[in-house]
């Protein structure tokens, strides 16, 4: 059952649906890109990793549900026939990421990176946008193109081209790609951007190589489309409750009505 959204669905920006999302779109991403491109290059999932103090508290129980299973003192309640029992390491799990690098055919020199910006990425103080930061600079010093797709209408704004920038491009917007193409012999890369509402279907995006190979395109409407259906968001995204972040209230309106039209809503 596809989205009854002619682009990005608003309510699968939560943290209940995002991040699955943004993993199949790596994934898919990743599917285009390996069909399309010159033999030798290719494109592979990789994960940045950071660890976060402050996410040593207990689970929100609006999430997990108020019945969840009590240890009873580290007694186990329960046994897995043929299996043994092990003690939770009490140290914090690190964080895992995933994004895209496409590598040359000549000594898998990294060309490309492909982000799809995650909710960490863009939440203000986080541990994951200062990693990804640190990530963004780190492209740039190598001179990595980067493909970056904001698909998230909260939090800061977080990919390369300034906000002023984009605004000079498009006054009004609710998402963007941005692509950094760098430059041999030159300290400036070029930007390009694509700016879109929530109206809109998404773009294709040109994914760039090295200089005397062709961009590949990559349609991401489909790939949205793909992923709401494998992730069962329809039944996930919960449209009976308000989406965060809220809609304006035109915004709202609009998407109420596509909501009844479509029988997501009553």
């Amino acid at each position: 059952m596809p989205s009854p959204f002619p682009g990005m669905d608003p309510w699968l920006e939560g943290e209940e649906v995002f991040p699955d999302l943004h993993e199949r779109l790596l994934i898919y991403i990743s599917e285009v890109l390996n069909s399309a491109m010159p033999p030798g290059y290719i494109a592979t999932t990789k994960n940045r990793v950071w660890v976060d103090d402050e996410q040593r508290r207990e689970p929100d129980v609006s999430v997990f549900g108020s019945d969840r299973v009590d240890s009873g003192g580290g007694v186990a309640l329960a046994a897995l026939p043929g299996m043994t029992l092990v003690e939770a390491d009490p140290r914090i799990d690190p964080w895992q990421e995933a994004y895209l690098e496409i590598v040359s055919p000549r000594g898998k020199r990294l060309v490309t990176a492909v982000e799809v910006l995650s909710l960490s990425n863009k939440k203000k103080n986080d541990a994951g946008r200062t990693a990804y930061q640190e990530k963004q600079e780190e492209y740039r010093l190598g001179g990595v193109h980067v493909v970056e797709i904001d698909l998230l209408r909260g939090g800061t704004h977080t990919t390369a081209v300034t906000l002023t920038e984009l605004r000079k491009v498009a006054a009004v917007f609710d998402y963007h790609v941005c692509v950094t193409v760098a430059i041999r012999r030159r300290l400036r890369p070029q930007r390009f951007v694509a700016a879109f509402r929530l109206a809109d279907r998404l773009p294709a995006i040109s994914v760039p190589l090295d200089p005397d190979v062709p961009p590949v395109t990559v349609e991401l409407q489909p790939l949205l489309d793909r992923a709401y259906d494998t992730g069962r968001y329809s039944q996930l995204a919960g449209y009976a409750d308000a989406c965060h972040p809220r809609l304006s209230p035109d915004q709202r309106t609009w998407g109420e009505g596509i909501l009844r039209a479509a029988g997501r809503i009553a």
